[in-house]
């Protein structure tokens, strides 16, 4: 068959062979310059179209975090209202008030007594007339305070006066005791019994603070009725020698608290007290005084 083939290739003359030749190469030729701009446009066609789209995409989704944005600026904006007596530290700091002021207030409840207006706020702390008018709106008592018509014997809210109530340790009661409470229902207490399990029992009744949903109210009648009388034996640690896995096990801390507490000790001195904790950064403030009990500071 080849030689067939052969045969009639050399039926034609010289020039007629070349000229087989240059037809097949243009055509050749044409084929391909018309599959490379058929590929050019589809390709450059669908770049276009994804580009496009992408664009389309990127404003949205900019849109959105602008949206987003603005809302978390706002949310952070936002004073809800709280109740003054169980200002810490950290809360403290963001409303603007003094180391002295916020001192005076600790060291007033600390002898079990509660503050219940705004003015007698101010003339405990110091606060200036500015401050107090500016936060003094989003003040809460709780609502014997506010209506105090409405826990009267006649309507089943007997009156217990601080005085006549004896304290119980917060590390004994049960989940009935707790639910005697008014605001607490076995939710809540089986949530405060977890979280006291968690730690090995409470070294502080401010661990309370930091259950999560209990109201300021709540936290309120738990100071009146209950006090750490057998805490927990604690085994301090020394911030000053111990790693950061060792630092990450205690109360309130992590791994990534626990880093920057290393890092602070390694570029500066020791650390002799708790206030050299508020330098550290992402340190909870909120929490240090409890964190400090955890702590030895000897160097």
């Amino acid at each position: 068959m080849f030689e067939a083939q052969h045969k009639k290739w050399f039926y034609y003359s010289k020039t007629q062979r070349r000229g087989l030749v240059i037809f097949d190469c243009i055509f050749l030729l044409l084929q391909g310059v018309f599959f490379y701009n058929h590929y050019r446009f589809n390709n450059s066609s669908s770049v276009t179209q994804l580009l496009e789209l992408n664009e389309s995409e990127i404003s949205l989704y900019e849109k959105r975090m602008d949206s987003l944005a603005l809302l978390a600026q706002k949310r952070s904006d936002t004073i809800y209202p709280f109740n003054p007596n169980f200002i810490s530290d950290y809360k403290g700091f963001t409303l603007g008030t003094s180391v002295d002021e916020i001192d005076r207030l600790h060291a007033f409840r600390a002898l079990n007594k509660y503050v219940n207006s705004a003015k007698g706020f101010q003339q405990l702390t110091k606060v200036f007339d500015e401050w107090l008018a500016k936060y003094s709106r989003y003040f809460k008592f709780p609502d014997w305070v506010d209506n105090p018509k409405r826990y009267t014997k006649s309507q089943g809210y007997p009156v217990i006066k601080e005085k006549d109530i004896v304290p119980s340790c917060i590390n004994s009661a049960t989940v009935d005791d707790l639910q005697k409470i008014r605001g607490i229902g076995p939710y809540y207490a089986e949530k405060i019994i977890k979280d006291r399990e968690k730690y090995g029992g409470y070294v502080h009744m401010d661990q309370l603070k930091f259950v999560y949903g209990l109201k300021d109210e709540v936290l309120e009648q738990l100071y009146l009725h209950y006090k750490v009388f057998s805490p927990p034996q604690v085994i301090q640690m020394n911030v000053n020698k111990a790693s950061i896995n060792e630092l990450k096990t205690l109360p309130y801390l992590n791994y990534y608290i626990a880093r920057e507490i290393v890092k602070y000790r390694s570029m500066n001195e020791d650390i002799l007290n708790k206030e050299q904790l508020k330098q550290i950064e992402n340190f909870p403030l909120d929490k240090i005084d409890i964190i400090s009990l955890y702590l030895d500071f000897t160097n």
